[in-house]
Order: C-alpha cells, then sequence, then structure tokens
C-alpha cells in the first residue's frame, strides 16, 4: 500500500481487516490514524453470532444454534431451524423467514434471556391452517404462518405479557397476545397488536 493509499484509508476510515491487520504488524500504521482505523474495521471483527434456542412443545425437540455469522445467514442452519418450525401435524417444512428469526433474536436481547423459546406454532401447512380455521376463532385464512413468516410463542419463566411489550417495543412486525391460551403471536408483517 503506498503512503497517499494509507493516507486516503485513515482520512476515510476505511480499510479491509486483513489489510489492516498486516499494515499493524508491519508497523505501518502511524499512532495518529490507529484508533480510526481500528474503530472503522474491527468493529465487524467482534460482532457476535446471532443465536437462537429452540423448544418445539408438541415434539419436544430442542435446538440451539447460531444462524447468522461474519455478516452472513449460516444455509444449514436454515435448514436445521426451518425443520424444527415445521408442521407437526403432516411433517411438512418451509423456509422460514430471516427477519422472523432476526425479531427473535431482537425479542430474547431485549428480554435479557437465554431461554428457549418455546414453540406453540411455527409453519402451518394450508390443510393444517383450514383445519384449525375450521374449529377455532382467531386463526386467519392466509395466515403468515402457512408463508413460514409467523411464529406463536411462550419462553418459560417469562410472562407472556412481558413477551407482549418488549415485542411490541420493538415495532418489528404484528404482535398478538392470547392470554387465555398464554401465547403470543409474532410475525414479520407491518407493525400492529392486538
Amino acid at each position: 500500500m503506498t503512503e497517499n493509499n494509507l493516507n486516503q484509508t485513515i482520512k476515510t476510515g476505511r480499510i479491509p481487516r486483513r489489510q489492516f491487520l498486516q499494515l499493524f504488524a508491519a508497523g505501518s500504521v502511524a499512532a495518529v490514524g490507529f484508533p480510526k482505523i481500528a474503530s472503522s474495521s474491527m468493529k465487524y471483527s467482534f460482532v457476535k453470532a446471532r443465536e437462537l434456542s429452540f423448544n418445539n412443545l408438541h415434539t419436544d425437540e430442542k435446538l440451539t444454534i447460531p444462524y447468522f455469522e461474519e455478516g452472513q445467514y449460516i444455509p444449514e442452519a436454515l435448514k436445521e431451524i426451518s425443520y424444527i418450525l415445521r408442521d407437526h401435524r403432516t411433517d411438512d417444512v418451509l423456509d422460514i423467514d430471516p427477519n422472523l428469526l432476526n425479531f427473535l433474536y431482537q425479542l430474547q436481547s431485549t428480554l435479557e434471556t437465554q431461554r428457549p423459546i418455546g414453540i406453540i406454532s411455527g409453519y402451518r401447512s394450508p390443510k393444517t391452517n383450514a383445519s384449525l380455521r375450521s374449529r377455532t376463532g382467531g386463526v386467519a385464512r392466509t395466515s403468515k404462518h402457512m408463508l413460514g413468516k409467523a411464529i406463536d410463542i411462550r419462553i418459560e419463566n417469562v410472562s407472556c405479557r412481558n413477551i407482549r411489550n418488549a415485542a411490541i417495543s420493538l415495532r418489528q412486525g404484528g404482535v398478538g397476545y392470547y392470554r387465555r391460551s398464554n401465547f403470543v403471536h409474532l410475525d414479520t408483517g407491518s407493525f400492529r397488536h392486538w
């Protein structure tokens, strides 16, 4: 790297991590430029992987897995999460919307809990949705569950009221509180709550 390139990098605060480490090891980074470069390039290297824990309350399957790391979703992890969130009545699997996973991750962070997310309902096949709709009120004909964009949850030792309040504060999507059935619905649609 030329001195002009180094000076430009210091001014903009942008340098690839590998190049920064090479320059630092070689003693090429001036003390004046070090804090600016470090704050811009190294902030990403210390970002913790996003991890979720699930407990499927119908199948008793458990899963703890990082699903996002180094700025990317982990394809195998997304498959495993989609499987545990499958329609337990039919065993049908659909890819779960990664935005829903991010919503859950932010929710756990807001609640300051690492307890597994208890899955009441994740993906629902059209057949299951129609069956539930015929027996129960409150099941939408075009439910976001059928798109892999909704989940009904509870978290052990966290009240559903607290889950609801934390989810509403995030303003990430739909939040439904079903007090009698003791669960909270989350989806990646527009922000609304009931």
